[in-house]
């Protein structure tokens, strides 16, 4: 199956058949099969099945009220968890094909994580929320395990190992050690001086990247000891323009990152070494979302508006295409 690039044909990637009607705001693969969430502003969160050859059916969908900004998995693939600006949090389980609210706030949740394999957080799903607060639930119970005060409005969060980072408003970042969930691990400013789009941790949690609406990417470390390796590079400009960045990523066995924004493009970078290693053909539009599958074998992105242009702006309508990774879009290349 191919489809066009600009002025450029690929027969490598493949276009998901019935896709949502609206921008994708967060995709994510099951962990245990090729089953990809995909939370879209129409109002819906849908799984994929995604077949070897490259095709897809629609498996299940989440409605809610209005739109789900962020989708996670539990760590079996059994659930898959959907937020957004109904306030709720949805927990789907496969098997019964069963929906039920999980979670609530006083306002939009941006961002869910699944928590599991900690001796003291254990199969919890926490939701960041613009209510300025942070809740961990226990599906067991109706009401928060904790509830804590985030400094300003959430806008992304990431989870690893027992990492967690939260973006807010105001360029704050709140750093959590998971194993003393109830109290703020590091609280500091981002580096980056404009407003924080995307936040990734590191696979061995020693650090996390930050991403700007400025087209710029921060490495930052946890540790005091780290502090003297971290650095910013500029990313996803085209001549003067700046363009968010609207995602990143890192590759579960090499370490390295991956980057889409605003200009339609997506890239693979080596953190340590300070490079780039492969850029992906431009797409027309702006890239919103990318994941990896559980292999990484499979590289899904999300091309639809990405609203950095304003509500004017907005063309409803969305495509995902699966990108088949290979190892030189994404090892570090040798000095």
């Amino acid at each position: 199956m191919a489809f066009s690039l600009g002025n450029q044909s690929t027969a490598k990637d493949f276009e998901i058949s019935q896709p949502p009607t609206d921008t994708v705001s967060c995709l994510a693969f099951s962990p245990q099969a090729d089953l990809l969430a995909a939370s879209s502003w129409d109002n819906q969160t849908r799984v994929y099945e995604i077949s070897s050859n490259g095709s897809s059916m629609g498996k299940a969908s989440i409605q809610h009220d209005a739109p789900p900004l962020s989708v996670c998995w539990s760590t079996d693939g059994t659930k898959v968890f959907s937020a957004g600006c109904d306030k709720t949090a949805k927990m789907f389980d496969i098997q019964s094909q069963q929906t039920q609210q999980v979670a609530a706030h006083d306002a939009p949740i941006k961002s869910c994580k699944y928590i599991d394999g900690l001796s003291n957080m254990n199969n919890i799903l926490v939701t960041a929320s613009w209510d300025k607060t942070l809740k961990y639930w226990d599906f067991r119970s109706s009401t928060p395990v904790h509830t804590l005060q985030l400094p300003e409005r959430a806008y992304t969060m990431d989870v690893k190992g027992a990492l967690m980072v939260v973006g807010t408003a105001e360029r704050h970042i709140v750093i959590y050690n998971l194993n003393n969930p109830s109290t703020p691990f590091k609280t500091i400013q981002s580096p980056l001086k404009w407003q924080t789009r995307t936040i990734s941790c590191f696979i061995d949690s020693s650090g996390y990247a930050i991403g700007g609406i400025e087209g710029r990417v921060s490495i930052e470390y946890v540790e005091e000891k780290d502090q003297s390796r971290k650095f910013s590079f500029k990313c996803h400009r085209v001549d003067k323009n700046v363009f968010p960045v609207n995602e990143i990523i890192f590759h579960p066995t090499y370490g390295t990152l991956g980057t889409c924004g605003g200009d339609g493009g997506l890239r693979f970078w080596d953190k340590d070494e300070r490079r780039s290693i492969k850029i992906l053909p431009t797409m027309q539009a702006p890239v919103t979302n990318m994941a990896f599958n559980r292999s990484a074998q499979i590289l899904a992105y999300s091309v639809g508006y990405d609203w950095h242009k304003g509500h004017e702006h907005h063309k409803p309508g969305a495509q995902i295409f699966l990108h088949p990774v290979v190892d030189d879009d994404v090892r570090p290349k040798k000095k």
